[in-house]
């Protein structure tokens, strides 16, 4: 059974500090090629606006827990990550989720009751700092090009997530995610499969029952091709084992040890700014604030392989609008 995480910081991030034209004025943002904040993480959270990319690479599945997330698998086991090198390198030319792409920022309320969302920074990165070459973060007093198209970044990504959860909550109202658990049996002992929990998936035998009117707006809003975005991508598990079996990485248990294999580390909600349990300094006052936390407990699920033979319409949910989730009102955005 995968362990719970106490209240903490969203993934990667070790610290958090408002981002400000006083102290980081001259401060400069290097140019990488790696992700050296991965490690070996096996597990990324996405939003719903990636999975017609992140499909065609990783198996997208559920978190287990009260909130689930949907999460791209770069492993089958914790701390396995056949996408990228122990350094971070990436390993061919695979999707990178925008999870990935947006550290070491996020936007963060540095008070509980705060209106306005600053940019916030891992002052631990060592992608940020006094360095003669990089892109500046502040022209004067005032954000850079730069800076401003990173707070842009982040702003959809909150925005994404929003729509995230608006779409989880539309599965778990319809009864639709279930417990599962996928075996993986190799030829030479097909008696002894490989097994794998620890995830939640879309139960195909419910989609099935679902209302058709309720289908008809699915279909119209964009969320059945998500759905189903989702199961396709499921068969990559055969791939990710294989890709583990070529790298001698992970090569899992026989059926009788089974239990722990695909504990789901990354099971924190897609508002950061409201639960990271560790705490934002703001420059102003010299205080440490203190966002409130929100994390879940795993447990351990098991998962029953799908297989789906239609299709069509992955891609069209992105000429849709979800207009039975209405976005929540703009928040007001700042660089200190």
């Amino acid at each position: 059974m995968a362990s719970a995480p106490q209240p903490q910081l969203p993934l990667f991030y070790k610290d958090l500090m408002p981002l400000n034209s006083r102290d980081h004025g001259k401060w400069k943002a290097k140019t990488v090629d790696k992700a050296s904040w991965l490690g070996n993480q096996h597990a990324i959270p996405l939003t719903v606006e990636e999975f017609p990319h992140a499909q065609r690479d990783y198996p997208i599945v559920f978190s287990s827990g009260e909130n689930p997330v949907p999460l791209a698998l770069m492993g089958l086991n914790e701390g396995i990550n056949v996408f990228f090198e122990d350094d971070g390198s990436p390993r061919g030319d695979a999707y990178i989720p925008a999870y990935l792409r947006r550290y070491p920022f996020l936007l963060a309320r540095l008070k509980p009751d705060a209106e306005e969302m600053s940019l916030c920074f891992d002052p631990s990165a060592d992608i940020l700092g006094d360095f003669k070459e990089g892109e500046k973060l502040f022209d004067g007093d005032q954000p850079s090009e730069h800076t401003k198209g990173v707070l842009d970044f982040c702003q959809k990504f909150e925005e994404a997530g929003a729509r995230t959860q608006a779409f989880v909550k539309e599965l778990l109202d319809a009864e639709l995610l279930m417990e599962g658990e996928v075996a993986i049996q190799q030829n030479d002992k097909p008696d002894q499969p490989y097994v794998y929990r620890g995830f939640r998936m879309v139960n195909q035998e419910k989609l099935r029952e679902v209302r058709g009117d309720v289908l008809r707006t699915w279909c119209q809003n964009g969320l059945l091709a998500l759905i189903y975005a989702h199961m396709f991508s499921l068969d990559l598990m055969r791939a990710i084992f294989a890709r583990q079996q070529q790298q001698g990485k992970g090569r899992g248990m026989p059926q009788h040890r089974t239990g722990k294999q695909l504990a789901l580390a990354s099971r924190r909600r897609y508002a950061p700014h409201e639960q990271h349990g560790d705490r934002a300094r703001d420059p102003e006052d010299g205080e440490e604030q203190h966002p409130t936390a929100d994390a879940q407990t795993a447990d351990e699920v098991r998962l029953i392989e799908c297989r789906n033979e239609h299709h069509e319409g992955v891609n069209a949910w992105q000429e849709r609008r979800w207009a039975a989730m209405a976005l929540p009102p703009n928040r007001r955005l700042a660089v200190g």
